[in-house]
Formats: C-alpha cells, sequence, structure tokens
C-alpha cells in the first residue's frame, strides 16, 4: 500500500511527511552516545511516539464482502484507527497481524492512522528499528474464505513419488486443488476439508535443489469460485535420527549455518526483498544451506526467499521470556505471538524446525522448565510434523530467587560469572538433561566442548550449534578458549550433531562493544555486503565448488571492537605494506582442493596440502616484496581455481563492480552497488579512505551510503561516505521508470567511475 505519511508525536497536519513503506523512522536519526541503552540501540535514539496515516479509497463497498488490513509487522506497541475508530493493534513487534475492518470502511474516502508506541524499556538486546518497518496489504474476501493461517499443508515421499495432503479449514465446503509444475498439473476436490494429491516422479524440495510447486486452492460455490489462494509448495521429507544425524529425503544433510538479525545496515529494518535476495545469494556462495533467524519473527519475503533459493530455517518466537523486551508482554501474548509465527510459517519448506526461546533466564530452574513445556506442547499443538527446541545459553546457575522482571540488563543477569555460577560438568549435564527431557533436539549456543559429554548423558537426542564462534571453540573446563580448533570443523566429526550457526552470518547494528562502535563486527560479511577473510575461510569449510584464497595478518588495521571470543585474527585481502622495507609477512590461505601452489612474482613458495594443517587452513610466512601474490589450487594434479592479487600503485581511478545491469522497471526497487579505489591497471587499493560523493541521474535516486566500517559516525541517509578498506557502497532505489540510470561516484584526485542501470529492457 502506498500513500502513506509520517509525523512525530501528535497527529497534526502539519507534520506530517509523505514516506514510502517500509519505513524504519529510527535509521536516520543522529547518534546519541549518552541516550538509554545506547549500546544495543547502535546509539540511534529510536524513542518516541510516531503517527502514520493513509487516504484509503474504495469504489464501492459490497454486500457480504469482508475487508482487511493485513500488517507485516509495527515496531512496536501500535494501535490502528480506521474513520476514527479504533480498529486494534498488535504489542510484540515483530509478529504479523490481521485486522477486520469491515464496519469501520465505507465507499469512498477512508482515514486510517496508525500510533507506534516505541517508549518503552527495556528494548531489544539489538538494534530494533520502529515504525512501519514492514509491508501492509489491504484484503477484500467474500464472507465465508479460505484463510491461509488455517490451511495446512503436509508433504512426503513414497520412493519416487510425493505426496502433498491438505487441510484446508473449512469442513463441510468444496475446495478444489491443482498443483502445477510447468506445463503438468495435479487436481483434487474435498468437501470434508482434507485431500490428497499425488505427485509421480515428483521434483523433492532441499536446501542444494529447491524445487517448488504452486498449489491453487478454489473455494466454490457450485461452479462459481468464492475465494483462491496460492501457495509453493516444497515436496520433502526431513528426519531426525538418533545417534545419525538429520535426513533430508533420505539423504544425510549437515546444517552449514549462521545466525541473522533483520536489520539491512543503511536500510535499517525498513528491507526489501531484493535487499535479502542480495545477502542471502552471498550466503549461498559461501556455502550456507541453513539460516537461524534470531530471534524473533522474520518478514514473510525473507522467509519466501529461503523456500525458493534453498535454506533451512530455525524459526523462533522470541529472545526471552519474563526479562528483557518480552517480559513484559509475556503474561498476555505469549500464545498470539506463538500463533502467528506457526500459523503463518508452518507450510514452509524452509522450516525445519521451530525455536521457543534463547539464552532465557534462571535456564534449567523448575519455573524455566515448566515455562519450557508449556510452550513446545503449544507449538506442538499448532503443527506436530516439525520438532520444536530451545537454545540453551552455556550459563548455567543455582537457584537465586530473583525476579527477573526486574532486571534492567537481563543478558547480564543470564551470562556474567557469579557465585552462583555452576562449573561442575556433572552438574552442568544434569541441567541440560532437564531441558532435553522437553525438547527434541538439543540446542547449544557455545558449547562444542561438552558435546561428547551431552551425547553420553543424552544418546537418543542428536545435537544443534545453534551458536557457534566464527573462529574459536571452548575448552572442556570452560566456555573459551583461544587455539586452533574451529567449531564449525566438529559437525563432520560427530555423527550425533546436525550442524551449527555461526553468530552472526552478517555484521549488524547494535549490540555493540561500546562506543564509538555502532555493531556487532564479527561476522564474515559486512553490513555493506564486503566479505572479509573470515568469509573465505567458511567457504573453504562448506562449498563444493573448488576454491582458493589468500588473506595476510596486518595488525596495522584498526580495532573494530568485537567481542573477543567472537573474533578472529586480523587477516585482510591485500599484498600492500607501504610501511614495510624488508619482513616476512603472515599469510593464510582458505582452499577446498587437495592441494595449493603458492607463488610470490612468479616464484614458487612450497606449501603443505590444506588436509594436513591445523583447521585445513595453510599458514606461513611470505618476504615482503612488492608485486603479485598467485594461488592456484589443484585437485588430481589438475588445476581446478586461483586467486591473485597485487601491490597496487597510486589509486587513480574509481569503479564500481558492475558497469551496467539489468533491473525490473519497477517502482521502489532497491540495489546495493559497491564502488571501489583503483590504480590505473584495474588493482583495488584497499587502504584507500577517500570520501566519495555518489550521483544518480535519470529514474532512480540514492537512498543511502554505507561503508562498512560500525566504528564510523558517518550518516547513512547521506550521498557522501568515506571509503573503508578502499569501497563504499550505495543504496539505489529506481522510480519506476523505464530507461537508463546513470550512477556516478566522484574523488578527489580520482577519476570518476559509472555504473548505468538499465530498466524494462531484455539484456
Amino acid at each position: 500500500m502506498d500513500g502513506w505519511e509520517f509525523a512525530w508525536n501528535n497527529g497534526s497536519s502539519k507534520n506530517f511527511q509523505p514516506v514510502r513503506l517500509p519505513h524504519d523512522w529510527a535509521i536516520n536519526r543522529p547518534f546519541d552516545k549518552t541516550m538509554e541503552e545506547g549500546a544495543s540501540q547502535g546509539y540511534r535514539n529510536r524513542y518516541g511516539i510516531g503517527w502514520y496515516r493513509k487516504t484509503l479509497t474504495l469504489e464501492e463497498k459490497r454486500e457480504g464482502i469482508r475487508c482487511f488490513l493485513d500488517f507485516g509487522g509495527i515496531y512496536e506497541n501500535s494501535t490502528v484507527w480506521v474513520n476514527g475508530k479504533e480498529a486494534g493493534g498488535h504489542k510484540y513487534g515483530y509478529s504479523s497481524f490481521r485486522l477486520d475492518v469491515t464496519e469501520l470502511v465505507r465507499e469512498g474516502e477512508n482515514r486510517i492512522e496508525v500510533r507506534v508506541d516505541n517508549t518503552g524499556t527495556p528494548s531489544d538486546r539489538w538494534y530494533s528499528g520502529a515504525g512501519i518497518y514492514r509491508t501492509v496489504r489491504w484484503i477484500e474476501t467474500e464472507e465465508i474464505h479460505l484463510d491461509e493461517k488455517e490451511v495446512i499443508i503436509h508433504t512426503g515421499v513414497e520412493g519416487k513419488n510425493g505426496k502433498v495432503t491438505v487441510y484446508t479449514g473449512l469442513p463441510g465446503r468444496t475446495v478444489r486443488a491443482g498443483l502445477r509444475d510447468g506445463e503438468q498439473e495435479w487436481q483434487a476436490q474435498t468437501d470434508d476439508g482434507r485431500m490428497e494429491i499425488l505427485v509421480p516422479e515428483a521434483k523433492l524440495w532441499s536446501a542444494e535443489e529447491p524445487n517448488l510447486y504452486e498449489l491453487t486452492l478454489s473455494l466454490m460455490d457450485g461452479e462459481r469460485e468464492m475465494d483462491r489462494l496460492s501457495f509453493c509448495v516444497g515436496i520433502r521429507e526431513i528426519s531426525m535420527a538418533p545417534g545419525k544425524g538429520m535426513f533430508v529425503n533420505g539423504e544425510h544433510v549437515l546444517l552449514k549455518g549462521v545466525c541473522l538479525h533483520q536489520d539491512a545496515g543503511c536500510l535499517g529494518t525498513a528491507v526489501r526483498k531484493e535487499i535479502f535476495r542480495q545477502r542471502l545469494l552471498s550466503l549461498k556462495e559461501m556455502g550456507c544451506n541453513a539460516i537461524r533467524a534470531a530471534h524473533h519473527t522474520f518478514c514473510p519475503e525473507f522467509l519466501d526467499l529461503c523456500d525458493e533459493l534453498g535454506f533451512y530455517v530455525y524459526e523462533e518466537c522470541f529472545d526471552k521470556w519474563h526479562g528483557g523486551l518480552y517480559g513484559r508482554y509475556f503474561e498476555t501474548e505469549w500464545q498470539k505471538d506463538v500463533e502467528a509465527m506457526v500459523k503463518r510459517d508452518r507450510n514452509r519448506p524452509c522450516i525445519f524446525i521451530w525455536g521457543v526461546g534463547n539464552e532465557v533466564e534462571n535456564q534449567g530452574q523448575k519455573g524455566m522448565l515448566d515455562t519450557l513445556e508449556m510452550l513446545t506442547a503449544y507449538v506442538k499443538g499448532l503443527d506436530a510434523s516439525r520438532p520444536v527446541t530451545y537454545a540453551m545459553n552455556p550459563h548455567f546457575k543455582r537457584e537465586s530467587g530473583e525476579d527477573v522482571s526486574k532486571i534492567k540488563d537481563i543478558q547480564q543477569f543470564v551470562d556474567e560469572v557469579s557465585d552462583t555460577e555452576i562449573y561442575d560438568n556433572a552438574e552442568r549435564m544434569e541441567r541440560i538433561a532437564g531441558i532435553a527431557g522437553y525438547v527434541d533436539v538439543i540446542s547449544c549456543n557455545y558449547q562444542e566442548q561438552w558435546y561428547p559429554m551431552i551425547h553420553e548423558r543424552i544418546p537418543d537426542k542428536l545435537i544443534l550449534g545453534t551458536e557457534v564462534y566464527q573462529y574459536f571453540q571452548g575448552h572442556p573446563d570452560q566456555m573459551q578458549n583461544f587455539t586452533d580448533e574451529n567449531p564449525s570443523l566438529v559437525p563432520e566429526k560427530l555423527p550425533y550433531v546436525i550442524g551449527g550457526m555461526i553468530w552472526t552470518g552478517i555484521d549488524y547494528l547494535g549490540e555493540s562493544m561500546g562506543y564509538p562502535s555502532k555493531g556487532w563486527s564479527g561476522a564474515p560479511i559486512r553490513t555493506n555486503g564486503e566479505k572479509k577473510p573470515g568469509y573465505y575461510i567458511l567457504q573453504s569449510y562448506w562449498s563444493k565448488k573448488p576454491m582458493v584464497h589468500f588473506s595476510v595478518m596486518d595488525y596495522s588495521l584498526s580495532d573494530e571492537n568485537v567481542k573477543e571470543h567472537w573474533d578472529m585474527p586480523l587477516l585482510a585481502d591485500h599484498w600492500h605494506f607501504p610501511q614495510f622495507h624488508k619482513t616476512v609477512i603472515p599469510y593464510v590461505i582458505a582452499s577446498n582442493c587437495e592441494e595449493v601452489r603458492l607463488y610470490l612474482n612468479e616464484k614458487r613458495i612450497y606449501v603443505p596440502k590444506p588436509s594436513a594443517c591445523a583447521n585445513r587452513l595453510i599458514s606461513g610466512f611470505l618476504p615482503w616484496q612488492p608485486g603479485t601474490v598467485t594461488v592456484i589450487g589443484l585437485n588430481g594434479g589438475k588445476e581446478e581455481c586461483r586467486y591473485q592479487i597485487t601491490t597496487p600503485g597510486p589509486a587513480v581511478k574509481l569503479a564500481f563492480d558492475q558497469e551496467q545491469l539489468f533491473l525490473p522497471p519497477e517502482n521502489g526497487y532497491e540495489i546495493l552497488l559497491t564502488v571501489r579505489a583503483q590504480d590505473e591497471d584495474g588493482n583495488p587499493y584497499f587502504r584507500e579512505s577517500a570520501s566519495v560523493r555518489i550521483r544518480a541521474e535519470g529514474p532512480a535516486e540514492i537512498m543511502a551510503v554505507d561503508n562498512g566500517n560500525l566504528m564510523g559516525n558517518e550518516p547513512y541517509g547521506e550521498e557522501s561516505i568515506h571509503m573503508y578498506h578502499g569501497c563504499a557502497s550505495v543504496m539505489v532505489r529506481l522510480t519506476g521508470e523505464t530507461g537508463r540510470a546513470c550512477i556516478t561516484a566522484d574523488a578527489e584526485g580520482m577519476q570518476s567511475g559509472r555504473t548505468v542501470l538499465v530498466t524494462g529492457f531484455q539484456e
């Protein structure tokens, strides 16, 4: 729905300004390092009350037609009025909700007003944004209609055939179904609310081959179609075999996953589908096949892409229970919010497991176990086809009797080592066993060092690493350690471990370790999509496509204020040390090939095979000489891939990653573009930090800029920003016209860079 306006604090018309949904009112507010809970919110003052309004024109209000407003999510505590009368609202900012406004609307103009109260504390532990940050839909149906939240779709595999079972939610009504795959269609009909469709030689869904069918349901009145719904269906069968692992369509699968928050850097939380697509494709290229949507329900557009592109998704409804932000909602809202998640997403092939909480207070104690039992039972009552779990914190404590609703910093209460901390591993295992009694899979945050103990104590349950460090793992006698033992390799060795989820896949806003950091920088991908050396390390573990990558250790780089155990060595992707004359430089080579060859200015440096190295990473030293470093990956003695990096000359020009792109002429379509500093031969200049100004001509406009540096203070909502590690990015929005948009980047002393966006034409 277009045509929205936004105003601060009151409904006075003079304050309203046009906005485009989705809209995050906090992302371009000024930094405030003294604000309450500033570290968690990236020092962007998102507190306040905002108003949205829109005029909706109905040409006709037909008898027997129901009218609904469908909100993807409003952050938070929203109230909706239609023509001056309250229609409803929702408290929790991450749940989708629908309001029946049939009795409140009329023919002609209708005034919709939404009040968003973002004044509550405590805030989330990460940047939450504020406002109507997801899509809004207007829906009209007949009085009796199909409801996608009441339709249940189950799939199964029988040999080479697939079976789709549909429960329509309307027993006693005639519903016809058509399941289509290209030119083929299978049909069925029911009058009792249940039908089966058998699909011979079915194309099955998995993360590796995400085949989808389109299912259309038609509610019939004789031969008249009263209502129609469409679903994307992935025919697949997932099973958990104790001691053996997770199986998809009979094939063993390891989850090579990452956790994600929903913000997208310079956009905040107002993220459109095409930006999520860019991010997910980058993760897919890394070899990632699983996402933990942390720690709340994500928008449906994100999950649509996970269905389409192929990701196994761990979806959870909320973070803490009685403490933290959700503590003010739990008693009255938990059923509503759990139902909103499960009913909306239970028909998706990508969802493989439900999570009912993360690192909650009083973990393993009786009150916590009672709540866990209640939540898991409720989820299973809504969807018995998937396992249910809870993500355990590594900290277990003895009973303290504290009222967690009165604790200001709930994560500190959960994490901080204290006199009540349990260090004895036998006692720890008893607490874990108590939790395991109420979940189907044992989900562990940062506990790889205890997996063998957990399995010995609870052999009938599989283990999932719901949060794992990117580079380090702990020691059996303590949670954290700093040795060459990468937790992402653990699932390969232990058949009862189904995989792990890196915390996190992409840098995010908020949860800062202190000013001037505005967010979490310990991920393999920056907020502007730049890939760090850690990306290629994970790619060497996870990707089947042959790859090789060279990085140097560079402790001249600035500290990015990452929490130590979530950090990794200061690796960088360059061969440029102007501060040195003669020295040796430590390096790391990541490759999934059998053999690697390393050359410095065409002189071979002999290196061991990856399989002979700790963490399968080749490390050593190169004498500093300006020139070119080349690494070649070989399988069976044959070159499969190579990577080359050259010491640059002076930075003399700017260049975008693509000279031309063909895009749909969709009004509001967004794309993130990156420009780099280069020498005259096109070699990237990693150390360049010049200020870059971006201009747009034609059917496009500049939305925001981002350089991936969460330590910086430059605002996103401008047209210029300093380069970081030799690059800067710009978020461009199309205005909908067919034609050519020219995006130009300028920096003092360098030749301008230019890319052309062609809209409405085929390549």
